[in-house]
């Protein structure tokens, strides 16, 4: 029998903890868009994500409703994470934040104050006008927001669980546009940093991770796939993959090559 050794990296790398909450997988998933509730449990098992976010504003919330989204996600085996999306104001966010609450959700959230209808683009303003009131009234805020540092910054200070750039807009898949202020956005702040939105397959993941970010959270690249459970499966060893080769280190670039074989002792 062949035993697999974790490697040095492998075993000092430590579990995802938001707001005091530790979790073993550091891919997030969203429930929308699939074509039926099965192929949406199907495919967050595959993915193998504790947490599972579900737009508050866009479901309804009986759960004894068959045709509902949470009557088939049992809580005792995913971690729901309600989410303000669809909201466009700081006074929507609030509220619906505090109806996902009324529902019986944990104080856990993700703070989504949308900008713009056509790009889908965060309102920064509103977000932290949003969080601090949130952060306030005892809520784990997780938020969403653009790939600007100084915003990230300001959400942390704001008291938020973690803080969420995004990789490029809402449902486009074109992975992460501006690697270079994500990984500036990591180095700076202390909580966890979260990529939502953007990725489009497991390349990106994997990509994603390699910056250093703590996890990813998505939806359109699972549920729009040809195949959303195949896709999930990718996803999974993407993330996996990309936190994988992070911790191990990467050779430098270089302009020039370097022999792989010692130039030395070579025999004429």
């Amino acid at each position: 029998m062949t035993t697999t050794t974790r490697s040095a990296s492998e075993a000092a790398d430590k579990p995802l903890v938001v707001g005091g909450r530790e979790f073993r997988s550091r891919l997030i998933v969203g429930t929308g868009k699939y074509a039926t509730n099965r192929e949406m449990v199907d495919a967050i098992r595959a993915s193998g994500a504790d947490v599972v976010t579900v737009a508050v504003r866009r479901v309804d919330l009986d759960r004894s409703k068959e045709e509902g989204i949470l009557h088939h996600l049992d809580p005792e085996e995913f971690f729901l994470l309600p989410n303000t999306a669809g909201c466009y104001s700081a006074d929507d966010a609030i509220r619906y934040a505090r109806l996902a609450r009324a529902a019986g959700f944990t104080d856990f959230l993700k703070l989504e104050v949308i900008g713009d209808e056509a790009t889908l683009l965060p309102d920064v303003q509103a977000t932290i006008e949003a969080a601090k009131v949130l952060v306030a009234e005892g809520f784990k805020v997780m938020a969403y927001t653009n790939e600007d540092l100084i915003t990230a910054l300001r959400l942390e200070d704001a008291g938020c669980a973690a803080v969420m750039p995004l990789a490029s807009p809402i449902g486009s898949g074109l992975g992460v546009v501006n690697p270079y202020f994500i990984r500036e956005i990591k180095r700076r702040l202390e909580v966890p940093v979260i990529v939502d939105a953007g990725v489009g397959t497991a390349s990106d993941a994997c990509f994603t991770m390699e910056q250093g970010v703590d996890g990813v959270l998505m939806n359109t690249a699972l549920a729009a796939a040809d195949d959303p459970v195949a896709m999930a499966r990718a996803m999974k060893l993407g993330i996996e993959a990309g936190r994988l080769a992070w911790l191990a280190g990467r050779m430098p670039k270089r302009e020039i090559a370097v022999p792989s074989s010692p130039t030395v002792g070579m025999l004429d």
